[in-house]
């Protein structure tokens, strides 16, 4: 007999949400301002070639003056130089964009290149620093797949404490022996940990919002540690998770659901909390 019936798993694909976004979930604006802060002195500085007509003398003014400070031009075209971005220069070589860095004539080349030249002779921006706070926004959005699972611990988090339950974050296995023991050369950091007179709950806490193969992986990991903790007297495993995402990997999800009691979203989340306080 399976932890749930097919009638249940149903239910459980229908109430599967669109999104867990709040409104701080958009951006962080705490990190873009910290960004911009750390090079606001060499925008400062680089601000000096905002309106000037001889603008390759200017340049070469400020390289002679403090060449480091053109070590930000890359933030100016949306691209970090982590990223180690390759073009193809004049001589049809492939190299890293941030080596034009390295030379006033590359520097030169650059500017003019890139078309910053214009956007600095015509005025187009009066400041760089205000500039780059608006281009951090915009490299700011391909993090938001990353803040999609912080963003459903937040939520799952503020249910539990609307819900009285104690409980704590990040616990790793090894706190216990017997799950230790249980999970062998596993190792686990348990999203949230909530203790009861009857038992102690181990709760992981997911939410897909698109497809991938990051599902059938996850729903495949839970299928075996779930009866694992489940084995050890005094322990049980919780899984919450949710997102439209499931719906391309619904059969992976089908097995881990007919597989672990204890499987939750966001609707349901408040059940299982009320059932632990009873």
């Amino acid at each position: 007999m399976g932890a749930h019936t097919e009638a249940e798993f149903n239910i459980f694909m229908s109430q599967l949400s669109e999104t867990n976004a709040t409104l701080s979930f958009w951006t962080d604006f705490e990190k873009i301002r910290k960004n911009v802060a750390n090079i606001e002195i060499k925008l400062n500085t680089l601000n000096y070639l905002v309106g000037k007509s001889d603008l390759r003398a200017a340049i070469t003014e400020l390289w002679y003056n403090d060449k480091k400070v053109f070590d930000v031009l890359l933030i100016l075209i949306a691209c970090r130089k982590r990223d180690k971005k390759k073009v193809i220069n004049d001589k049809a070589e492939f190299v890293l964009l941030e080596s034009y860095l390295e030379t006033l004539e590359g520097v030169i080349e650059y500017i003019e290149g890139t078309g910053l030249a214009h956007v600095f002779q015509d005025k187009n921006i009066k400041n760089l620093v205000d500039y780059v706070f608006g281009v951090e926004v915009g490299l700011d959005s391909n993090a938001r797949k990353n803040r999609s699972g912080d963003a459903m611990e937040d939520t799952v988090e503020m249910i539990i404490k609307k819900s009285g339950v104690q409980y704590r974050k990040e616990v790793e296995s090894s706190k216990w022996p017997e799950i230790t023991e249980a999970l062998g050369t596993d190792k686990k950091r348990f999203d949230f940990v909530i203790t009861t007179k009857a038992k102690t709950y181990l709760l992981e806490v997911n939410f897909y919002s698109g497809g991938g193969s990051k599902l059938n992986e996850t729903a495949r990991s839970f299928t075996e540690l779930g009866p694992k903790v489940n084995s050890v007297p005094g322990f049980e495993f919780v899984w919450i998770t949710d997102g439209k995402g499931w719906n391309s990997a619904r059969n992976k999800l089908q097995e881990a659901y007919y597989t672990i009691p204890s499987v939750y979203n966001l609707l349901t989340l408040k059940d299982f909390l009320e059932s632990i306080k009873e």
